[in-house]
């Protein structure tokens, strides 16, 4: 299991990515960015996999440019931007969200015939499901992130309980910290099979 340190300010969400079975292999495929098709890969991800935070890492360190929540924008406005990067040479990395069901590109439809076949030989990569281990991993971060700790006593008890997914994890510790803080007490084995119960009654917190 690797961490990836990121220069964020404090409470502005984890300080680090966690590089685990679900996206080991994208952070491996940033450090060959010049020899993607095209020097241009589409990256896929559920939302809050941390496919933003790992584009914005491959933009800072100076591997390329990004391009975020790609779905969104204009399809012709996003070829001059592919184009941009082909005359300068730059690899230029292209974010797009997942459906729910695990469809890539969340059923993007890229209707501009150019923009479809320049990202068609792009490099693809997709961001998957967290292991046991890359789970427990992000449980820790996202409660370091929220100010407390969670151990691997917690780990224990939460990842075989938990939702699967990079969202799940996120919304868990946020329910924990919300129930910690109600009831002015520490997150024991309490709060967090309390936590998991609100979370299968369909109580699940907002994140911004």
């Amino acid at each position: 299991m690797r961490q990836i340190p990121l220069p964020l300010a404090a409470g502005a969400g984890p300080a680090r990515i966690v590089v685990g079975n679900a996206n080991a292999a994208v952070v491996d495929a940033f450090a060959r960015a010049a020899e993607w098709p095209f020097r241009t890969a589409v990256l896929f991800g559920p939302p809050r996999s941390g496919k933003s935070l790992l584009a914005r890492w491959f933009a800072d360190s100076g591997r390329g440019e990004m391009i975020d929540d790609a779905e969104t924008l204009e399809e012709t406005a996003l070829f001059h931007r592919w184009n941009r990067a082909q005359e300068s040479g730059t690899p230029l990395l292209i974010v797009a969200n997942a459906a729910e069901d695990g469809a890539a590109g969340g059923g993007w439809q890229i209707r501009l015939p150019d923009l479809a076949s320049r990202l068609g030989a792009a490099l693809h990569l997709e961001i998957g499901t967290p292991d046991d281990a890359m789970l427990a991993e992000l449980i820790a971060v996202h409660a370091e992130a929220r100010g407390f700790t969670l151990g691997e006593d917690a780990a224990a008890y939460l990842v075989p309980r938990a939702e699967r997914s990079h969202l799940g994890i996120e919304r868990l510790v946020h329910a924990i910290d919300r129930l910690s803080l109600e009831r002015k007490q520490a997150p024991t084995l309490a709060v967090w099979r309390d936590a998991l119960e609100d979370l299968r009654g369909g109580s699940q917190p907002r994140l911004l």
